[in-house]
């Protein structure tokens, strides 16, 4: 067998093999994904709206009422992924779970639920921004940029 024959058996058997994998691969139903996104995703906009609305009810001020709000949906992201709930919410919902404030609560806690049997100093502690890390070193670059494109904005 020559090498040049070789390399074409290769290539048949890799031809054959992308198509058997093309055969057996499942199809997501994109439409249905995107439903369920954007039903899931309003439906934790909307229970962060009624904790919005109850803040403001018991009289706080719209500034403190949007912190506890923010507080409140972290605790329950981190709650309900604790108790292993968010992630089967996640399978259904994709994006739409993960796009608020809780899918973040989410990232956190799983990370550190990962690594949760290596200890609470080695594995939690350590572990825990992990993932929370890069979220926040960018959420802070581009609260700066957005904060400079705004004040140079206003000099004109």
């Amino acid at each position: 067998m020559t090498p040049d024959s070789n390399e074409e058996r290769k290539k048949i058997e890799e031809q054959e093999y992308q198509q058997l994998v093309e055969q057996v691969r499942p199809r997501p139903n994109i439409l249905l994904n995107c439903i369920w996104a954007f039903i899931i995703g309003g439906l934790i906009c909307t229970l962060g709206q009624l904790i919005l609305d109850y803040f403001r009810a018991q009289g706080m001020s719209m500034e403190d009422a949007g912190a506890m709000t923010a507080v409140s949906m972290i605790f329950l992201g981190a709650l309900l992924t604790g108790l292993g709930w968010y992630d089967e919410l996640g399978k259904k919902a994709g994006a739409g779970s993960i796009i608020p404030i809780t899918g973040f609560a989410n990232a956190i806690v799983a990370s550190a639920m990962e690594y949760k049997r290596e200890g609470y100093i080695f594995g939690v502690g350590a572990r825990i921004f992990s993932i929370a890390g890069p979220t926040l070193l960018f959420g802070f670059v581009a609260a700066v940029i957005i904060g400079l494109v705004k004040y140079l904005t206003m000099l004109w």
